[in-house]
């Protein structure tokens, strides 16, 4: 019958003189201690990485909360009738933040007066959302959209919109610091 490699290791070494049996045991103990040395080394390698520091690979959760609040808030400040631009412009006041903001309100001004004067409705849709760094209270998106402009006078028209985006949570909420179109 086999014995174990345990059993042989000692059975080997009680059968060594005293001396032999502490210097086997040494290098024994110096191998395992080199060798678990080792292992803690490579698994900080591998939770200290960048990709693991990135919650958006690793936390489903966060990841689907971002995503959603970001989608949600697009929607939001890039949908707009002409009878509902007040509360366009609101949402936009709690939604963005920073660049983001200063970027609408430039934007927003001249949409404003041609929403009006053309009766000009857009519906914005979000596509698909992807979270490509999510750190702390930072994350980093690119979001698909889908626009649909309706005017008095015209058919509707449709087009694709593509943005990276920004975001940083503030008190427990996701606001949008930066838009950039792709």
């Amino acid at each position: 019958m086999a014995r174990p490699a345990a059993t042989r290791l000692l059975s080997a070494l009680a059968a060594l003189d005293g001396r032999r049996a502490r210097g086997c045991a040494v290098a024994v103990l110096v191998l395992a201690l080199v060798a678990g040395g080792g292992l803690l080394f490579r698994a900080q390698q591998l939770t200290g990485s960048p990709s693991a520091r990135n919650a958006a690979l690793t936390d489903h959760a966060a990841t689907g909360r971002v995503s959603g609040e970001v989608g949600d808030a697009l929607a939001r400040v890039f949908s707009y009738t002409p009878e509902g631009l007040d509360d366009t412009e609101q949402a936009a006041r709690e939604l963005l933040a920073g660049k983001a903001a200063r970027q609408y309100e430039t934007l927003f001004a001249r949409v404003r007066r041609q929403a009006r004067e053309q009766k000009l409705t857009l519906a914005t849709r979000v596509v698909e959302t992807g979270v490509t760094r999510l750190r702390g209270d930072r994350a980093e998106l690119l979001v698909f959209l889908d626009q649909t402009t309706t005017r008095a006078d015209r058919k509707p028209t449709s087009a694709a919109a593509q943005l990276s985006v920004t975001a940083r949570r503030e008190h427990g909420d996701w606001r949008i610091v930066a838009l950039t179109a792709r």
